[in-house]
């Protein structure tokens, strides 16, 4: 990681085509401004984390979802086998 010091209205130049120039310094923080290429992507990190949570809520795991397939099949099984019980128990108050 580069550390630098820069004052108000001072830049900073990443490769040939991107500019960070800070335009404000105050105790609670401070403000830049970006001049980069269009196709490059800005976004704040907390933002970018909140992102990559939502996407991981809506499109659980290989873990999560093998964790499903097995209880549905368990449940099926259960199923069956209570139905062939009952079926059983059937056939055999009709012989009592």
């Amino acid at each position: 990681m580069l550390i630098l010091r820069r004052k108000k209205n001072e830049s900073i130049l990443i490769g040939d085509n991107i500019r960070i120039t800070l335009l404000e310094c105050a105790s609670d923080g401070v403000r830049i401004a970006i001049d980069a290429p269009k196709q490059i992507s800005i976004i704040r990190e907390e933002l970018s984390e909140a992102e990559r949570i939502n996407k991981e809520a809506i499109s659980p795991g290989s873990v999560s979802v093998r964790s499903l397939q097995v209880a549905m099949a368990n449940y099926i099984k259960s199923s069956a086998n209570s139905e062939n019980k009952t079926d059983s128990d059937d056939v055999l108050n009709m012989n009592a």
